[in-house]
């Protein structure tokens, strides 16, 4: 008695596992954890632009008889002490806190570019003198110069963008110096001088543009790094005044209910985390992609 075989595709396999593999192919061209990146941070920013598209609820409304309620179908991420929303909040939160993350980045930027460009273009005297700055400030730990520079001029969003801005600005300076000396010694800033265009159109059409280009992905991973210190300051008392919604101000505000309350400490967390990494993921794969296209 003869049995019938599975069908075969091309490749020997059953048809159900051929499927099953192109299937699986098919997904991991996709890159799960790139187009969830993506999602999140595309959540993110729709919270930030138009939050009342993701919730009609005020992230500042006190019930007091709705207090510490834990998460559920009608408060999904549960209530604080004082009855409000932490949805809404986290949700109306996202705003401030991508400002501060976005200034704190510009600014931190705007101070490396300036400072990594005139050393890598200057003189050895300038270029030593600045290098041995930026080793000094590098020495001392982000967080303990963010706490310095917010002791000093007291606790705000500006504050916490310049104390961030200021602490994370060395590292991305001497970054940026390296770029510039090797961009400046390579083979097509020397034929452009040897055919004699002016340093400054050297600068401009050679030198910066090429320098500047694997600075963007490093923008990218600079502000989730900007939001969890801007957040850590929060967290310490050192950011926004309650009742405002940033993301670090909501764990400050949770601290003291960790043991019966633990959502006020964790969805603020979680979200923190989940911008970082999302940023962080993306960066990661433009610079992959950046990389690639040079080798090519």
């Amino acid at each position: 008695m003869s049995t019938v075989q599975p069908a075969l595709s091309p490749g020997g396999l059953p048809g159900s596992r051929a499927v099953a593999a192109v299937a699986w192919e098919r997904l991991r061209a996709l890159r799960p954890g790139l187009t969830l990146a993506a999602l999140a941070l595309l959540f993110i920013l729709v919270a930030a632009i138009a939050p009342s598209l993701l919730t009609s609820r005020s992230p500042t409304s006190i019930d007091l008889g709705a207090t510490l309620q834990a998460p559920s179908a009608h408060h999904i991420f549960g209530t604080d002490q004082a009855g409000r929303d932490l949805y809404a909040r986290v949700i109306h939160g996202t705003r401030q806190s991508l400002l501060i993350g976005l200034g704190a980045t510009a600014l931190s930027m705007s101070v490396a570019i300036s400072l990594g460009f005139l050393a890598g273009l200057s003189g050895r005297f300038v270029d030593g003198a600045i290098n041995r700055l930026l080793e000094v400030v590098f020495a001392f730990p982000v967080l303990l110069l963010a706490l310095l520079f917010v002791t000093v001029f007291g606790a705000s969003a500006t504050t916490q963008i310049v104390a961030v801005g200021i602490g994370t600005a060395p590292g991305y300076a001497r970054m940026v110096r390296g770029q510039v000396l090797a961009v400046r010694g390579s083979g097509y800033v020397e034929a452009a001088s040897a055919l004699g265009h002016s340093y400054p159109r050297i600068i401009r059409r050679h030198i910066f543009p090429n320098a500047m280009r694997p600075l963007v992905v490093v923008v990218t991973l600079g502000l989730g790094q900007s939001i969890v210190w801007a957040s850590s300051l929060a967290f310490l008392g050192l950011g926004v005044a309650p009742p405002a919604p940033e993301w670090g101000a909501l764990l400050d505000a949770g601290r003291g209910y960790v043991t019966k309350a633990w959502w006020l400490e964790v969805v603020p967390g979680l979200t923190i985390v989940a911008f970082a990494l999302a940023v962080t993921t993306l960066g990661r794969y433009a610079q992959q992609r950046l990389e690639g296209a040079n080798q090519r």
